[in-house]
């Protein structure tokens, strides 16, 4: 041990700034292990005030909870996590039985108009089919709502008077005129919207209704082909009172029973599309039975055939006008709208009714 030349104050506690535990003289600005810090008079001492409910604190300044808190515990049965909110889709839209009735009996006017002019002269039957396919056009061109509508129906006019021509001049019935009918028609709707100059999808879109229309009207016109073949008005009868019965009895079968609906916003039930269609097959094999020239199971083969093409139109124009509403558009001339499936339907039926007839000719 070095002599040093000062009196030993190692014992001596009477200094200014001393901490009598282990702690670090005022210099140095840092508090002793006690957490104290020197007062300004070196003596007084000053404590950390700690958080309250006997917490401590960490670095960053934040309060723990202690033991004691109640105030940051999470409330049991409050936000359970991992699981998400229930979400509601849209609501089912309403069936509205006046309209479903309106319909109902529209397309039995329709069948019993198309029935009772196929008994008529063939002009007589060709101006019935004319009317039909006029309806057509309107009901078409007013529910899809194209760009161009003039353009539309001016093509549609053209293409009912062109299959008119096609079925009454050849000399043998056949659908090949009606083929060049529908080219021709197509022609004439792409040159109108070129003629309009108007957007790229306005011209795109005009140009799908008018293909929709030209077709649905050339369709049309298949009563008169097959109404001049042999065999034909029997197979004709038989697919005419099968469409227009499915049809009806799948529509009221909407007003008593819409259910099970196949999506919510289309007010249509499954129920009413098989009613319809073993209703309609059903009437077909009654006509097969009381009609000349026709055997039970033919007539029941092309009731079930045309009325099962003309179901699935029927409910594609619904889907068609639920679209339609859910994209926002403005309601215009319902009636036409509504009109829209029973005519689709009988159009589009057509020609399966045709290529059935042939068949049965050719097997019997």
């Amino acid at each position: 041990m070095l002599p040093s030349n000062g009196p030993d104050d190692r014992y001596r506690g009477d200094r200014p700034g001393d901490s009598p535990m282990f702690g670090r003289t005022p210099s140095s600005g840092r508090p002793g292990r006690g957490g104290e810090r020197p007062g300004p008079g070196g003596t007084a001492t000053d404590r950390r005030p700690g958080p309250p409910n006997g917490g401590s604190s960490d670095r960053s300044g934040k309060d723990r909870p202690g033991k004691g808190g109640k105030a940051d515990r999470p409330e049991r049965g409050r936000g359970r996590p991992g699981r998400k909110p229930v979400e509601e889709g849209p609501p089912a839209a309403p069936v509205r039985r006046g309209l479903s009735i309106t319909i109902a009996g529209f397309a039995l006017v329709l069948a019993f108009g198309l029935v009772i002019g196929s008994q008529a002269t063939q002009t007589g039957y060709t101006v019935v089919i004319f009317s039909a396919q006029m309806l057509f056009v309107l009901a078409w061109t007013v529910a899809s709502r194209p760009p161009s509508p003039w353009v539309v129906a001016i093509v549609g006019l053209l293409t009912a008077i062109g299959s008119a021509v096609a079925v009454n001049y050849p000399t043998q019935a056949s659908l090949t005129p009606l083929g060049y009918v529908i080219a021709g028609g197509f022609v004439a709707a792409v040159v109108g919207q070129l003629a309009l100059r108007g957007g790229r999808a306005g011209v795109t879109e005009s140009l799908g209704v008018t293909t929709v229309v030209v077709v649905g009207v050339t369709a049309f016109a298949a009563y008169g082909v097959l109404a001049r073949r042999p065999l034909g008005a029997q197979v004709l009868l038989a697919s005419l009172a099968a469409i227009g019965v499915g049809l009806a009895v799948a529509r009221l079968c909407d007003v008593i029973a819409p259910s099970p609906r196949i999506t919510p916003q289309v007010p249509r039930g499954s129920t009413g599309i098989v009613a319809g269609a073993m209703a309609g097959t059903a009437i077909a094999a009654g006509a097969g039975v009381l009609v000349d020239g026709l055997q039970t199971f033919q007539g029941a083969l092309a009731g079930a055939i045309a009325v099962l093409v003309a179901l699935v139109v029927d409910l594609g124009t619904g889907y068609a006008e639920a679209g339609r509403h859910l994209e926002g558009e403005v309601p215009f001339m319902w009636i036409a709208r509504h009109m829209q499936g029973p005519l689709g339907a009988f159009a589009f039926a057509a020609p399966a009714s045709y290529v059935v007839g042939v068949i049965l000719y050719k097997s019997g």
